[in-house]
């Protein structure tokens, strides 16, 4: 494999995270763009990246950039990534990778005519723990899937001058947690769900404080989603098949899991990967997509764009920004 030249946009909290994993996997980052450039040179200087610019369209044109990692808001992911495309780059985007499958639609449209590659930085998809999980589903070894229970509560501050509460930032539990809990459902449903249900409590600024989804596919698989930001809630996915069920506690980057058979009460622990590797996973698979040309997370991230953006549909919520 061909080593790329890597860009970061956006030198915030998880940028560093995203730096530390490059750094433990020998890789070099070769530019980092900020709206600050006095952050931006702090971000350089801590991992030696020789290349700062504080103009995006600039850093954008270099030649020499191969992929861009975005780390900004996901208020302005659209526009940096069809940017990036139009500059010929690849992109790896933080979650949640567009507010909309409108927009994720017109992303996808030009990454293809452009032959890139898109994904979204959701550790849930590249987490080595999920394969083995999934593979434990398909074979049956515990019965056909029935339910999935999924739960993610952050009890943030009562503020409603932070991002997280912000409209013009595309604030709310949904688009900054649910989506974690919505890509654990999608990953174990055989299929997308068809019927979507939802019922949600508003913070004052207008975003959505908390909520509960309830999903159904053809197969009539359910998914039961249980949002917050305004209550601590653990982390943790149940999977439920007929004769058996898989417990997932701090999903987001879990290593480790247990399966109980309902039948014969034995319990087993499941172990892959590592949790302070998740970026560095991402990190990998980003490369094996370049390398090869396809996307295997694409259709999961579709998936649960849709279901996300038919969520907002239903409860009326709009962000200043939207077309």
């Amino acid at each position: 494999m061909n080593e790329l030249n890597w860009a970061i946009i956006g030198p915030g909290s998880i940028a560093h995270r995203f730096a530390e994993g490059m750094k433990q996997l020998n890789r070099e980052i070769y530019a980092v763009g900020a709206r600050s450039l006095e952050k931006g040179k702090a971000f350089a200087n801590q991992y030696d990246i020789k290349n700062v610019y504080s103009d995006f369209d600039e850093m954008l044109t270099n030649p020499e950039i191969d992929v861009v990692y975005i780390a900004t808001p996901h208020s302005n992911h659209y526009e940096f990534i069809m940017k990036s495309l139009h500059n010929g780059k690849h992109v790896l985007a933080e979650k949640a990778i567009t507010v909309s499958s409108a927009e994720l639609e017109e992303i996808n449209a030009l990454a293809k005519e452009k032959s890139l590659i898109v994904k979204e930085a959701m550790t849930i998809f590249h987490m080595p723990l999920y394969k083995k999980l999934r593979e434990i589903v398909d074979s049956g070894s515990i019965g056909k899937l029935k339910l999935i229970q999924v739960a993610f509560g952050s009890a943030k501050e009562k503020d409603p001058n932070n991002r997280f509460y912000n409209m013009d930032l595309a604030g709310g539990a949904l688009l900054d947690i649910g989506t974690y809990a919505l890509s654990f459902a999608r990953y174990f449903l055989s299929e997308a769900p068809n019927e979507v249900l939802t019922t949600m409590k508003k913070f004052e600024t207008g975003v959505d404080e908390q909520s509960g989804i309830l999903l159904k596919n053809k197969e009539e698989e359910l998914a039961v989603v249980s949002l917050s930001f305004r209550a601590k809630v653990p982390k943790r996915g149940i999977v439920a098949c007929e004769e058996g069920f898989i417990t997932v506690d701090e999903y987001p980057r879990a290593s480790r899991a247990t399966v109980t058979n309902t039948m014969t009460g034995k319990v087993e622990e499941i172990v892959a990967g590592e949790t302070d590797k998740a970026l560095e996973y991402e990190i990998i698979a980003m490369e094996e997509s370049v390398a090869t040309g396809e996307n295997t997370t694409s259709e999961l991230t579709n998936d649960v764009i849709a279901i996300m953006t038919d969520v907002r549909n239903q409860w009326g919520i709009k962000f200043p920004f939207e077309k």
